[in-house]
Parts: structure tokens; sequence; C-alpha cells
């Protein structure tokens, strides 16, 4: 599937598998992955150098003005045909968390292009083996008892939006998963991509 012009935003708790199946999803359609630690890395590792720290409440506005140049960008300087996947954790206890997602929905407003909210769920289980997998190492959040605090105490983020699509990936490969949503596009889009 090749489709120009949509973005596709891909929510969930960390650990869920959104950058794996967001990876598998731009193979499948050539739509360019914007990790949200791209976003949000380059303040957080400036002041939790050990990356295990706890960080301040006070880094989240600057994340937001690396979110607003990177949407603002995307909207206004990158090719028109050019499509986008965007994986972002948030939680529908946090106001903020719901601003950030309609910072992605606008700027596929301003860009004309199709938005695909993708939720992604798992069993606690399987979020809490996930989180500890080899790859996210070194890199993301790996304790499982965050896993568990996130299942118990908040819900994954609902887009509440047209044409979004909500994934239970227990079960599902980041392939399947992928060629699922690939679908979902194509059905959405009313033409054969």
């Amino acid at each position: 599937m090749r489709r120009n012009n949509f973005i596709v935003c891909v929510v969930g708790f960390p650990g869920v598998g959104k950058l794996t199946i967001a990876r598998a999803l731009s193979r499948m359609t050539g739509a360019t992955v914007i990790d949200n630690h791209w976003i949000n890395d380059p303040i957080i590792k400036l002041v939790a150098m050990d990356g295990s720290s706890p960080v301040s409440e006070a880094v989240w506005p600057q994340v937001a003005k690396v979110r607003e140049a990177v949407l603002e960008t995307i909207a206004t300087l990158a090719p028109q045909d050019a499509s986008y996947i965007f994986t972002y954790a948030g939680s529908n206890e946090d106001p903020n968390d719901r601003k950030a997602f309609e910072d992605y929905r606008d700027v596929a407003i301003r860009r004309g292009s199709p938005f695909f909210p993708l939720s992604l769920v798992c069993t606690q289980a399987e979020l809490v083996k996930r989180i500890q997998s080899e790859e996210r190492r070194g890199q993301k959040l790996i304790d499982p008892l965050e896993a568990i605090r996130n299942t118990t105490y908040f819900t994954p983020l609902n887009p509440q939006e047209a044409g979004a699509l909500s994934l239970d990936v227990t079960n599902l490969s980041a392939e399947a998963a992928a060629s699922a949503v690939a679908e979902h596009i194509r059905r959405e889009f009313g033409t054969a991509t």
C-alpha cells in the first residue's frame, strides 16, 4: 500500500508496541515515523541524565515547544505528499495528553491530510512482559511497576475521533496489527491504495 498525505497517531501505554507497529506500518506505506521519544528526549535527557530518575513536571512545557516546532514544520515546510505516523503515550486522565493528541490531529487538518487515530491496548500481564523486553533497555521505560500503575490507575487515551481504530494487540504480531491498520486506511480512503 502506498498512499500519500495521511497522518496516523498511534496511542497507548508505554510497552504496548506503538513504535514496533508504527515501523511495520511505515514499511507497508512509506510513511515517516515520528516516535514520541524523538520529541520528549531532547528535553528529558538534559535534566534526567541517568535515564531512570523521575523528571520534574516543569519539563513538559519545554517538550510541548519541541512538539510544536516539529508539527509546525510538518504543517508548513514538509512535502505535501508526505505521510507521517506519530506515536504518543497518553491517558484520558491527563488533560495535557488530550491537548497533545489534538495537536497531532490539528496538523493533519492544516495539511489537508486524512487523520487516522490508532489506539493500542493489551492485557496487563502482556504489558508487564513487553515493558521489560531487551529492545527497550537503555532508552525507554522498563519498570514493570510503572506498567502495573498505568493499567491500574489510568485508562489509555481514547481518541474519540471519526476514523479511529482500536486494536487489542495482546496476541497480535506487529505485522498483523500494521496490516489491520493499512486495511483500515484503505477502507477509510474509500479507494484501493
